[in-house]
């Protein structure tokens, strides 16, 4: 996809890869809705990243007033074509002592909200493509450990939503890919007591293969990649 004057929507656009993907799409010539909670860093974002960021505050796990979002902001004449649901949290511990809330806050966000958002913009995408959904999994989608349930349950769902969909959208001409990043240097799981440290990936290194993926030849599909760190501590 040639990705300049292209429509983009990135979730959990404030800070680490949404905010390094945001970037990169813009360079490439994209218009990019940014969603978070969080308006004042999206503001901040935006006076580095200029008026093709566009600062969406809202509450992706409310499906109302996403459907609303949605529809008063696209038509069939201004519609996206890239989709990067990036948007997660994220608490490590044991499976006795994991907080119920918790556990519904990683379900509602790293999973039913990627699935609120997406069927809300599939038909956008349909009228109008090629389009790309690239949905943020994770190393933890594809192999797990102790302390890890919770968060894994939700990647190795996003997993296998993403091979259905790209079975699905293939024949609409709308690509879906599911991109696992392994451990990155942000303060992702810093909750979970899990500091950066500079042998993990980088937001920037993620992005640019983003752009690879988006990029892609039109009849090439990737529809599922791991990157993982080098060497890992």
């Amino acid at each position: 996809m040639d990705i300049n004057k292209k429509i983009a929507v990135v979730t959990g656009a404030n800070s680490g890869l949404g905010a390094a993907a945001s970037k990169s799409l813009i360079e490439k010539g994209a218009l990019v809705y940014g969603l978070s909670r969080n308006l004042e860093k999206l503001k901040i974002l935006q006076r580095k990243l200029g008026e093709n960021f566009k600062p969406i505050s809202l509450d992706i796990t409310d499906e109302e007033k996403l459907k609303y979002w949605v529809n008063h902001t696209f038509s069939t004449t201004h519609s996206p074509r890239i989709l990067i649901n990036n948007a997660g949290v994220s608490q490590f511990g044991d499976v006795d002592e994991l907080d119920s809330k918790k556990w519904h806050q990683m379900v509602n966000t790293n999973l039913t909200a990627v699935h609120f958002l997406t069927a809300a913009l599939v038909p956008f995408m349909k009228e109008n493509n090629p389009a790309h959904i690239v949905n943020i999994g994770s190393i933890l989608g594809k192999t797990s450990g102790s302390k890890k349930s919770a968060y894994s349950a939700t990647k190795f769902a996003i997993q296998g939503y993403s091979e259905a969909l790209f079975k699905e959208l293939r024949g609409f001409n709308i690509k879906v890919t599911c991109f696992n990043p392994g451990s990155i240097a942000t303060d992702f799981f810093k909750s979970s007591g899990i500091e950066p440290n500079e042998s993990m990936l980088r937001p920037e290194e993620l992005a640019q293969i983003l752009i690879h993926i988006l990029e892609t030849p039109d009849n090439v599909l990737i529809d599922e990649l791991t990157v993982r760190p080098l060497r890992p501590r």
